[in-house]
């Protein structure tokens, strides 16, 4: 075994011994601090409680170093100092993330881990935010060989929900500098939607604006994933629209080609020809039923922007219900997400023939609607539910089960009800939040 690979397993075992035994990390920190300073880096990537933000503002020739860093390239050839400094900056990174610190948790640490998360998502190669799902619509990149990133983000997304819950967020909410501070994510909002009633005046206002800003960035990306569907076939009782954009210039020069001058070689157009843009769309109903208790408070936020973002469709009429063992018809506010969350009251248990009797009146005409039912299906009346779910597949209407709408692919479903709607021929769909975008879409706009 050669030096080099003799002081990268120094830094390797130094790095699980923090993690996982501290009582044997004593020996090693000192030989790791041998290593670091061998390769040229600075002993600052050894101390978990300094940021990577802080190393690469003191050392800013180490930026570039993390990109990519942990993305594999078979073809790449690396001397062992390099991987010597390799694995000092993938030990700093797992140490930043992975390590929990004692003591309080502050709005200024919450956003030091955050910040370390986005260089952790850089070395994988992957979208900022798109590990812990703070853009739902999001997925991580293909990243690094061997990861699995949706596990990865699982596991940074419960990480950040502990850190979330040691906060002591109202006292963090009532000082706006300190708020100021706090990076939107699902953790954090999850935290002031439980909370929000036992919040008033500047802690209101401050949760109210950290709300909305996640809103407003999730529905963004997601906006765009909707705008990419095709919207119908061309209705050509429409003139098109005579505007440069629609000009069709291949059909303009083949329609005047008769005009050709091959003296002067010039073509002279008499007529201008324009792509037909007007759709044929049959309206639509979309309705949306969301089970609120607390294990699907991720598909709560995402269905209430998502709804609201196919309510801004031409000729779709989206409806909303929330339900627990209460249901409630959020519709008259589905067109904006913040206040629709606002009315949740996450929690309780779950009984969705409360939301089946709202449910039932909306489907006039079955043929030309969708219904989305976005539960872990954990239920009270099990055969009840599942008979009237049954009886509106059969009616024409689309039924779409979906186990979750989450950034992270997470979430269980009840494997009774998973097995009968295979059977039904409409299998639960769970994963990504996308999955269910291309499913409305297909239906939406045929």
């Amino acid at each position: 075994m050669t030096s080099h690979e003799n002081r990268r397993q120094v830094l390797y075992w130094r790095l699980l011994a923090r993690l996982f035994d501290p009582e044997e990390r004593v020996s090693l920190e000192s030989a790791s601090v041998a290593v670091v300073e061998d390769v040229d880096l600075p002993s600052a990537l050894l101390d978990p409680t300094v940021s990577v933000d802080t190393v690469v503002q003191r050392h800013p020739e180490l930026a570039e170093k993390f990109d990519r860093l942990m993305v594999l390239d078979a073809d790449e050839e690396r001397d062992g100092a390099a991987e010597v400094s390799r694995a000092a900056l993938v030990s700093k990174l797992l140490l930043n993330v992975f390590a929990d610190q004692p003591g309080a948790v502050t709005a200024e640490r919450l956003a030091r881990w955050q910040a370390d998360v986005g260089w952790l998502e850089r070395a994988l190669g992957c979208a900022p935010g798109s590990l812990r799902g703070r853009r739902a619509g999001q997925r991580p990149d293909s990243g690094a060989a061997g990861v699995d990133l949706d596990a990865l983000g699982s596991e940074l997304a419960d990480f950040e929900a502990e850190l979330v819950d040691r906060m002591q967020l109202r006292e963090v909410l009532a000082d706006s500098t300190l708020a100021a501070r706090l990076t939107p994510s699902m953790s954090l909002i999850e935290q002031l939607l439980r909370d929000k009633s036992n919040l008033s005046g500047v802690a209101l206002a401050n949760a109210k604006a950290l709300i909305r800003r996640f809103v407003d960035e999730v529905a963004e990306v997601l906006r765009t994933e909707v705008e990419k569907a095709s919207v119908g076939t061309v209705d050509r009782s429409v003139p098109p629209k005579r505007v440069f954009r629609n000009l069709d210039v291949d059909r303009t020069i083949w329609k005047n080609l008769v005009n050709w001058n091959p003296d002067e070689q010039r073509l002279y157009v008499d007529r201008l020809y324009y792509h037909r843009t007007a759709r044929l769309r049959t309206p639509q109903r979309l309705i949306a039923v969301v089970d609120q208790s607390g294990s699907m408070v991720d598909s709560m936020v995402n269905c209430a922007i998502l709804a609201s973002i196919f309510a801004g469709l031409p000729k779709v009429d989206v409806h909303l219900i929330a339900y627990d063992t209460k249901a409630l018809d959020l519709t008259p506010w589905v067109q904006d997400p913040f206040e629709t969350l606002l009315r949740t009251q996450l929690g309780g248990g779950t009984d969705g023939m409360v939301a089946m009797e709202l449910l039932r009146p909306k489907i006039a005409e079955p043929r030309n609607t969708v219904v989305v039912w976005i539960s872990d299906f954990y239920e009270m009346q099990v055969d009840t539910l599942f008979d009237a779910m049954t009886s509106i597949h059969r009616s024409g209407a689309k039924f779409i089960p979906v186990g979750s709408v989450s950034s992270g692919s997470r979430g269980a479903v009840n494997p009774w009800f998973r097995q009968r709607f295979k059977d039904l021929g409409i299998p639960v769909i769970s994963g990504h939040i996308t999955k269910l975008v291309h499913e409305l879409k297909a239906f939406l706009t045929a």
